[in-house]
């Protein structure tokens, strides 16, 4: 039985690593400058949500991710954003934060998208293909988070680069990467599989207006 458990274990302890491995080596070239980026001719810039405070302000990592977006949007990487995070519930919204800020900074909101339902990176990946009918992203998020994106986005049929938002340092940082561990296994079988995102919803068209989805 003891002998039963240690085999699991080794077992279990492998597919993670390899799928890290395999996540990360696979990813890394695709990780670029805003230069390179706005080389890529994308459809769209897609910014991946976090935490949001309660006066509704985003948290630092966020902003950094949305920084990073504004400038990617600035430097003609891409013609629409598509602010994707979570707004499960009516007291918590990441998305409105999100495009608010980018407003605050300047960008028209007719150019920005919110999805709403963007639970998970893979689901964020998901919805920018399979609701918003994006062919090519540009991902701004922090470089440990990237690898996971660019895997599911590239896995699940999407042409994507992504450009580190990496301006600061996090007081969470360790946590964020031991987390990003098993996160990135998940969202490995995920993408294998192609599951389907929680809400798929109508289709969304980039060729219009944003506001359509506030």
């Amino acid at each position: 039985m003891v002998w039963l458990v240690v085999g699991c274990a080794v077992v279990a302890a492998l597919v993670v690593a390899g799928t890290n491995v395999a996540t990360i080596v696979t990813t890394k070239d695709a990780i670029v400058g805003v230069d390179e980026a706005a080389a890529f001719d994308a459809d769209a810039i897609v910014v991946l949500g976090a935490s949001v405070f309660a006066d509704g302000t985003p948290s630092g990592i966020l902003q950094d991710r949305l920084d990073d977006g504004i400038e990617l949007y600035r430097a003609g990487a891409a013609p629409k954003i598509i602010m994707s995070g979570d707004n499960s519930t009516v007291s918590y919204n990441e998305v409105k934060a999100m495009k608010d800020y980018a407003i605050s900074q300047g960008v028209p909101s007719e150019d920005i998208f919110s999805d709403h339902a963007g639970f998970s990176t893979y689901e964020s990946m998901y919805r920018a293909k399979h609701v918003f009918g994006a062919e090519r992203i540009v991902v701004a998020t922090q470089t440990y988070h990237l690898y996971r994106a660019l895997y599911s986005a590239q896995g699940l049929g999407l042409a994507a680069v992504g450009v580190p938002s990496d301006y600061h340092t996090y007081s969470k940082q360790t946590q964020y990467d031991l987390r990003e561990i098993p996160a990135r296994t998940k969202d490995f079988f995920k993408t294998l599989f192609k599951a389907p995102s929680t809400f798929v919803g109508d289709f969304i068209s980039l060729n219009q207006s944003g506001d359509v989805t506030d």
